[in-house]
């Protein structure tokens, strides 16, 4: 039979696992099911304001009527991009616009790398990144978070993870799923160990609004890293998942950030993938809303305290950030998954999926207000079983 399709197609994917597929079943069946592994706040009515997004995109509809792209994205965008960091002062010309998170690490990854090369990822790691390190025809290793020290990096490990492979370090913080926040101390660390290695660091900050029990948010771009990638984007921010607008700022070594800046406008000039009604809209997105924002940080909270409320008794690392959350449980990860689902109908993920070591349950807390004391509730009765 003829080759249609190239290898690395026919190798996507794989078998199906038990709990999605038992998933799909009670999904066909009718059951209602209570997903707390998606964290999408629109699923639970949280919205940008719809009145004021329709305005603002009837203007930057009007603004986008003649087609003149930019590259690196509309001038307009960039600049209120920039002014979001405030004292960090990152100027224009060094943000680029993407359609996602997703696609600025394809960029990273694309920018940084042969194939081949690594890159150095932080271990419980989200899925994603395997799927997209393929794409890119890179490896991703892994350097450890560790549980007993409220989920922190182990510099010392992560250093002796770099080899001659090595082309990035990935920082997730806040951390998706075990919610650290690296601190000052590990930011400095980390800095340290790119300096000597020569290495630049990809900074996902995407849950960089939704910290609690602090005020300050600790990025690794005001250290003295000799090349920074900072991602992020409207998506959690704002809840605009649907907006597809995502950006990387480019910061370090001046000649070093030239260089990268130059290369991402020819890649991104290869694809100009973003829409430009979404990039005319972002100055306005963040001007008219703050008060959105304030309301949606305060629901976040609220949602986790409930959580944290309902699993007292359990012995887990609270959430810093974000809006995940991993608990210890102990008996068999993904019979617990699976019983949860089939008894409970309630979604959560074994911490396999995450490669976190057994055993462990990960889920959000973003649910609904008045129902998610009750199936944490539920959670907790299985963890303790």
């Amino acid at each position: 039979m003829a080759m249609f399709f190239s290898d690395f197609a026919s190798n996507l994917g794989g078998p199906k696992n038990p709990l999605y597929v038992l998933h799909e079943r009670l999904k066909t069946e009718g059951h209602p099911i209570v997903d707390l592994v998606r964290g999408n706040v629109n699923e639970h009515g949280i919205v940008y304001p719809p009145e004021i997004l329709q305005e603002i995109l009837a203007r930057a509809g009007d603004r986008a009527r003649v087609y003149r792209p930019d590259s690196l994205g509309q001038w307009p965008a960039r600049e209120a991009i920039a002014q979001y960091y405030g004292s960090l002062r990152v100027p224009p010309e060094q943000i680029l616009i993407t359609p996602g998170t997703s696609v600025s690490y394809w960029y990273c990854f694309k920018l940084l790398a042969e194939r081949g090369d690594e890159m150095l990822c932080p271990q419980p790691s989200y899925p994603l990144f395997d799927y997209i390190a393929r794409l890119a025809g890179v490896e991703m290793t892994h350097y450890r978070l560790v549980e007993s020290r409220q989920w922190a990096i182990d510099l010392d490990y992560l250093e002796n993870q770099i080899s001659v492979r090595t082309r990035a370090i990935i920082l997730i913080s806040p951390h998706n799923p075990t919610g650290m926040v690296a601190d000052e101390e590990q930011l400095r660390g980390l800095a340290e160990i790119a300096t000597r290695h020569s290495l630049p660091i990809i900074s996902d900050e995407v849950f960089g609004e939704f910290l609690f029990g602090r005020d300050a948010f600790p990025r690794i771009a005001t250290t003295d890293a000799p090349l920074v990638f900072t991602l992020n984007g409207l998506s959690k921010m704002f809840a605009l998942p649907g907006m597809k607008i995502g950006w990387m700022a480019v910061t370090g070594d001046p000649g070093l950030v030239r260089k990268s800046m130059a290369a991402l406008d020819l890649i991104s000039d290869t694809f100009l993938p973003v829409n430009e009604i979404g990039q005319f809209a972002v100055p306005e997105v963040f001007s008219r809303g703050q008060d959105f924002l304030a309301r949606l940080k305060k629901w976040i909270s609220e949602c986790r305290a409930a959580a944290l409320a309902s699993l007292e008794g359990i012995s887990f690392v609270p959430p810093q950030g974000g809006f995940y959350l991993t608990i210890p449980i102990s008996h068999d990860e993904e019979r617990a998954a699976a019983g949860l689902l089939e008894r409970n109908r309630i979604l959560v993920h074994p911490g396999y999926f995450y490669d976190i070591s057994p055993d462990h349950l990960v889920m959000t807390f973003i649910d609904e207000r008045d129902s998610i004391s009750a199936h944490f509730a539920e959670i907790a009765t299985v963890a303790h079983s």
